[in-house]
């Protein structure tokens, strides 16, 4: 029995626990089948904490959900978990008391749930549906009774030119149709609502802001410290409707307004800015027992700002959805494209590509950005009627067709949706974009896209992509692109580690940082000490080199977390290699066998494990191992000793300075978006004053 979302926070069914598996889907709110007539379950709470310190977050989400009915109902929804996110926690009370999953082999716990099922006791189960959801299924739901689940999950916390960014996703994608039209949906919650989130970090935090939830409140504790916090009974999430005041970002801590509901529809973005002019530097966290012989770290590196900016006329293909899923956002799309053509400059040139389920060249070729070109073209582009599906290889193809080689090109992909139509394998997508000298920039829109192909993509490009929001802060997102594609970009780039005894490196290979971007490496290490750590690049033809030493301490009991991350981003790699290397069986077996054994290890859902609950004499008769239960006390008590210490800077390098002190980290200004139309700003963003590569001749990894 298997749904997925919408996209959204939450996708709840009720069913008879007799009843037939139900197809999959995507959704926010509680799910019924039109024209059905089982019972519904009903939202009573939705709670979540997030504390979000140094380099990672850690997202709880509590929930109650009622059954106002007189027969006994099984609960199955979907969780959307943002990009690179790990659930290690779920935990459904029995008998009023919390009891927490174990991770074991996918089928294997699909079966011992509907065992349990079938024989009337209690059982939960969280599955991962590829890229898409967190599938959880409860039983049983007694007559007019509540159940209370529980959900954490773990993900890494990345600063992008002094912006941090912060994303709970409870939006609808709205990107299948078919689908949609299986299932109504119910999106409020009918009693309690409350978002919590401690943000702590070892360098001063500028402001917070929430471009979309005016009424939560914004309170500073120390210049390191900041807490936000809504909540409210029977409260909605309201839009902002202006944005604030230019310097009222820490001021935003007025009561949330009181309104007949709540309801899951809008993602919740909260984005924090550190001080200007801070140091480039090496920031190390670790988790090492003194009885163990390895440690766990993540060092994560931020440059100063020594990229240089880019001049000359250039290319740009623009590879646009026109799905059926885009019919809402079209208008602003083109108007988007008719102000950022007006951008480009006199010696540019434009291509515009549109596709659905087929792909067509609009503009006939490269076109010169003059207003008497630009305008009779937007008119036309304007009487386009999105429909259909998506063929997104097929746009590609055309995209990448009669480049000119003399000149420097880059092609941006704008997109909400899946490649459901023609060639879907991602293999091929990955070798289509190797097979051309060009860099490709992926703006990535809502939740449901498919993440893991879109963003593999410009990582073979070596380009990069962005993930947007309609509760984004939309001026911020385009500063990030713009600051990027206007500057040089640090290429083949590796990092080395003498000494430490430094294993199992993730990601193992790194080929570009860009303008403000953050470095962030995860690995093992065997002999605590001084280690050496050294970083080169080229940018342009000029070679760069930073170093510096640091120490891997003998004991650090703070971060467990550190555990999970770490096998998270290694089984994400693989993952990418069985993608990138294609349908071979007998290595994808290997492969496969080894995300199992690595997800059992640290208690990871993957898509060949699930996380079971069943009672604890069960767990027992079974011969589960309660190894889960050993880990989240463990981070639990660290996390409670990190709350009652003041918040500390982890910064390795302040005896030996990695980064030349004079040049400072790449920061952007203030500002907010308010209600300007999201699509035409990240559009106008792209084009305004881009430049784009240094060199047509870089070497392919």
């Amino acid at each position: 029995m298997k749904i997925t979302r919408l996209s959204g926070a939450l996708a709840l069914s009720a069913v008879l626990t007799t009843s037939a598996a139900i197809p999959s889907v995507e959704a926010a709110g509680l799910l019924k089948p039109v024209n059905s007539s089982l019972p519904e379950l009903s939202i009573s709470e939705h709670h979540v904490n997030v504390v979000l310190e140094h380099s990672y977050a850690v997202t709880t989400v509590e929930q109650v959900f009622h059954n106002p009915s007189s027969q006994v109902l099984e609960a199955i929804y979907s969780f959307p978990v943002p990009d690179h996110a790990a659930v290690g926690e779920f935990t459904y009370w029995i008998d009023g008391k919390p009891v927490t999953g174990e991770v074991v082999k996918k089928q294997q716990a699909r079966e011992i749930y509907e065992q349990q099922k079938q024989a009337g006791h209690e059982a939960a189960l969280v599955e991962k549906d590829s890229y898409k959801t967190f599938d959880i299924s409860v039983t049983p739901v007694q007559p007019n009774s509540d159940v209370r689940i529980k959900l954490v999950y773990i993900q890494p916390a990345h600063l992008d030119s002094g912006v941090g960014r912060y994303v709970y996703p409870l939006e609808d994608g709205g990107v299948d149709e078919q689908k949609n039209a299986f299932w109504s949906r119910n999106e409020v919650v009918d009693e309690k609502f409350s978002f919590n989130m401690r943000l702590a970090s070892g360098y001063p935090i500028d402001s917070i802001r929430l471009p979309q939830h005016s009424q939560a409140a914004i309170q500073q504790i120390t210049p390191n410290q900041w807490q936000v916090s809504m909540s409210s009974q029977t409260a909605a999430l309201q839009p902002e409707e202006t944005p604030p005041p230019e310097g009222m970002l820490a001021a935003q801590n007025q009561s949330p307004g009181v309104v007949p509901a709540a309801s899951l529809d809008k993602d919740i973005v909260v984005y924090w800015r550190h001080n200007q002019n801070l140091p480039g530097s090496l920031d190390l966290l670790s988790y090492k027992a003194p009885d163990s012989t390895q440690g766990t770290f993540m060092m994560t590196l931020t440059p100063g700002d020594d990229l240089g900016a880019l001049q000359g006329g250039r290319d740009w293909v623009f590879v646009l959805d026109v799905s059926g899923s885009m019919q809402g956002k079209y208008t602003t799309l083109v108007e988007g494209v008719r102000q950022g053509l007006n951008k480009l400059r006199p010696d540019d040139r434009f291509k515009i590509i549109l596709f659905n389920s087929s792909a067509s060249d609009f503009s006939q070729g490269f076109q010169a950005a003059t207003p008497a070109l630009i305008t009779p073209l937007l008119n036309r582009l304007e009487q386009y009627q999105p429909s259909s599906g998506t063929d997104l290889y097929s746009g590609l193809s055309l995209g990448l067709k009669d480049l000119d080689a003399d000149r420097s090109t880059a092609m941006i992909l704008v997109t909400d949706g899946v490649a459901n139509l023609g060639v879907t394998e991602k293999k091929r997508f990955l070798d289509l974009m190797e097979q051309t000298d060009i860099r490709l920039f992926t703006f990535v829109m809502g939740n449901s896209a498919n993440r893991p192909l879109l963003n593999g993509m410009t990582e073979v490009s070596n380009g990069f992509a962005i993930s947007v929001s309609n509760a984004d802060d939309i001026v911020g997102q385009l500063m990030l692109a713009t600051s990027k594609m206007t500057h040089q970009a640090l290429r083949d780039v590796e990092l080395k580690i003498d000494g430490g005894r430094v294993t199992d490196l993730t990601p193992e290979q790194i080929n570009s940082l860009y303008r403000g971007e953050q470095l962030t490496v995860l690995g093992h290490y065997h002999k605590p000490g001084p280690v050496q750590i050294s970083l080169t690049g080229k940018a342009g033809d000029q070679q760069r080199s930073y170093t510096t030493q640091i120490t891997l301490p003998e004991a650090s009991l703070l971060h467990p977390e550190l555990e999970r991350i770490w096998a998270f981003a290694s089984i994400e790699a693989m993952q990418a290699k069985m993608d990138y290397l294609g349908e071979e069986e007998s290595s994808n077996a290997d492969t496969q066998q080894a995300i199992t054994d690595l997800a059992v290890q640290y208690d990871l859902v993957t898509d060949y494990t699930s996380m079971l609950i069943v009672r604890d004499e069960v767990f027992k008769q079974l011969n589960i191992e309660r190894n889960n239960q050993q880990r989240i006390a463990s981070e639990d008590n660290a996390r409670q000793q990190r709350l009652q210490q003041p918040v500390t800077s982890h910064r390795a390098d302040r005896q030996q300075p990695m980064f030349n002190p004079s040049q400072h980290r790449a920061s952007l200004g203030g500002g907010g978006s308010g209600a300007i139309g999201h699509w035409i700003l990240l559009l106008i963003g792209t084009l305004l004053l881009v430049q784009y590569s240094n060199s047509r001749n870089r070497r392919k990894d």
